[in-house]
């Protein structure tokens, strides 16, 4: 936008404070941005219905975020003291309310990786169906059957690595609520 002769950039902040050492954007040699100055990562959690079928904890993106409007994991960028699996169990609880003491992480898998930097999944389970609680960058949150995933509008990344996750994920028996 340009004021008189004078160039004028607006500039959307970020709705909430930027806390973590990992914030920041990495740009790869060919010039394309990932979140996250130590990689990111992700969690893939699973829980089961009263049938015990599987079904995954999917986060409907906010529309101001990067690659607003498609459906991915609760996620984002690790910090430089953090495993990844603390990364995405902290990126799960800020945004999607999750406690982490009630997640069992089963594995990782390294969905992406560019120029040094990583995007890793954590799958995890938990014993039922947890309650969420949505965050600024969650325009819904929300329990979709494994089926039914691929029918969303998904964010690419997530795309892209959904057949393989989901292949990963079967190889691990699901863990159920023995009260169930």
């Amino acid at each position: 936008m340009i004021a008189g002769d004078i160039p004028i950039s607006i500039c959307v902040p970020y709705p909430e404070r930027v806390r973590g050492d990992g914030d920041g954007w990495v740009v790869s040699a060919n010039g394309a941005a990932y979140w996250g100055r130590h990689g990111a990562a992700g969690l893939l959690l699973r829980a089961p219905r009263p049938d015990g079928s599987a079904v995954v904890l999917l986060q409907h993106r906010a529309p101001w975020s990067h690659q607003g409007g498609t459906w991915g994991l609760p996620g984002g960028a690790r910090d430089s003291h953090e495993t990844v699996e603390q990364a995405a169990v902290r990126e799960a609880h800020e945004e999607a309310g999750l406690p982490a003491d009630q997640l069992i992480v089963r594995t990782t898998v390294v969905t992406a990786e560019v120029s040094g930097w990583t995007y890793t999944t954590v799958i995890a389970d938990a014993e039922d169906l947890l309650d969420t609680v949505p965050n600024r960058e969650s325009a819904e949150l929300r329990w979709v059957a494994e089926d039914e995933v691929a029918d969303l509008p998904l964010h690419p990344g997530f795309a892209a690595s959904w057949e393989r996750l989901r292949s990963v994920a079967a190889s691990i028996p699901l863990v159920v609520n023995p009260r169930s």
